[in-house]
């Protein structure tokens, strides 16, 4: 399915975008609060994958790979999500006092 690609392709464009972020600035809550964000992107570029992986192929090894890519994807994108909504307050505190 054409669309899973481009959701693939945006979520690992966004995950190198935020690794990058990550890489450039110096404070410390911001750069926790980056790799939140590039946590929610791998989580959603697994996600995807693992979806576009039930479509393509219709064994029964792929449908177990792609389940449980299914299942690290989510995982990985609600940690990432719970690490965004703890550092967020305090990467906008740290912006505030520098």
């Amino acid at each position: 399915m054409p669309i899973f690609v481009v959701l693939i392709v945006f979520s690992g464009v966004f995950y190198l975008f935020y690794k990058v972020k990550f890489y450039r600035t110096k404070k410390s809550m911001e750069r926790q609060w980056l790799s939140a964000k590039s946590s929610i992107a791998l989580g959603s570029f697994i996600f995807f994958f693992g979806i576009n992986q039930l479509f393509i192929y219709r064994s029964n090894v792929s449908l177990i790979i792609g389940a449980v890519f299914i299942i690290v994807g989510l995982t990985s994108a609600w940690a990432g999500y719970r690490a965004y909504k703890h550092f967020l307050p305090l990467a906008i505190q740290e912006a505030e006092e520098s």
